[in-house]
């Protein structure tokens, strides 16, 4: 079960407030990270799609991004296929020395669950009033928004289950909606598989940075074979944006231009595509764990913060010592809900 913890956010209203008493910095653009990871291959000799998004939903995990802030769909589960020899679990090398699959993964899509308007419905905050919380991307204008995908592909399209496909318009206008809707901050766009740049090609929507381990016309290829299980294990750009990832910590200074340079082309035999226009800052400038990691800006301060309403005398604590903070101004500070309306 996943439990929620939602942050206090407290909005000040300059019109009375003394703003040298708020910290540097108290109040920021970003507060939340969220992933959305998505496999939309099924059938036993796509067994490598389903480690590559096990293997990034391990990567961000373990960079600190709960299950609660993250969607998982897997169009087949490897771990319970009948062909597996050895059953509950999935690797991503051919020394099976690491198992994605893990103990605690929380899959919220799995096989028939995972469709087209399914993803576009959970972008958008359009499913049905009976889903649960946990089957709910629960953004906010402040939450970055990691999108990885991977499956088969053509140019402009990505397949689900091989039966129907997602186009690169209609990501681009499901992005579109979340943005008018104010349901991101920024958006990584991240996608293995062949011809993968066209997926981003038709993105108009602000603040989004995007990655295709593919260019138009080209082929994204497999890393290696696991003669055990008889199937490709990982495909080559994710195996090497695998190999960053393990060498990050939560206090990482790697930026988004380091992971954006993952993968030339003599390792991946493909090209790997960017698409920068649509954001406003200089990938140099962001860290990687904006993204795939969930780093709270804290700063500690020794001084009185009051955020009274206003109605009544409000006891700070400063240290170990508790203390009554004199009134604050009627209408300084106000509280805003904890938890998002639902649509």
């Amino acid at each position: 079960m996943k439990l929620f913890v939602f942050p206090l956010c407290i909005i000040l209203l300059l019109n009375h407030a003394d703003c040298s008493e708020i910290p540097a910095g108290f109040f920021t653009n970003h507060t939340n990270n969220w992933a959305v990871l998505v496999d939309a291959s099924r059938f036993w000799f796509n067994y490598r799609h389903v480690a590559n998004v096990l293997s990034v939903y391990r990567s961000v995990k373990k960079l600190g991004i709960p299950d609660s802030h993250i969607i998982l769909m897997l169009a087949d589960d490897m771990a319970c296929n009948p062909r597996n020899p050895r059953p509950a679990t999935v690797f991503n090398n051919a020394n099976q020395h690491i198992n994605v699959y893990g103990s605690d993964v929380e899959v919220d899509y799995r096989g028939d669950e995972v469709t087209v308007e399914r993803l576009v419905r959970l972008l958008t905050g359009r499913l049905e009033p009976s889903t649960p919380p946990t089957k709910r991307l629960l953004t906010d204008d402040r939450s970055n928004v990691l999108i990885y995908m991977t499956g088969h592909g053509g140019d402009g399209f990505l397949k689900f289950q091989d039966a129907e496909e997602i186009t690169s318009t209609e990501l681009a206008d499901a992005f579109e909606q979340m943005w008018q809707q104010r349901r991101y901050n920024n958006i990584f766009f991240m996608i293995d598989t062949c011809q993968a740049a066209s997926m981003y090609e038709k993105f108009y929507s602000p603040n989004i940075l995007a990655v295709a381990s593919s260019q138009v016309g080209e082929d994204s290829l497999s890393h290696h074979l696991d003669s055990s299980l008889g199937v490709y294990v990982i495909d080559k750009y994710t195996y090497h944006a695998l190999d960053f990832m393990e060498k990050l910590r939560k206090d990482s200074k790697k930026s988004m231009a380091d992971f954006l340079r993952v993968c030339p082309r003599h390792q991946c035999v493909s090209t790997v595509g960017v698409r920068s226009d649509l954001f406003p800052r200089n990938p140099a400038d962001v860290r990687v764990t904006e993204f795939f990691g969930s780093v709270r800006h804290v700063e500690r301060t020794d001084r009185l913060v009051d955020l009274g309403d206003g109605d009544a005398e409000t006891p700070v604590a400063v240290g170990t010592r508790a203390e009554t903070a004199a009134p604050a101004p009627a209408g300084s500070y106000r509280y805003v809900a904890q938890f998002p309306v639902m649509s």
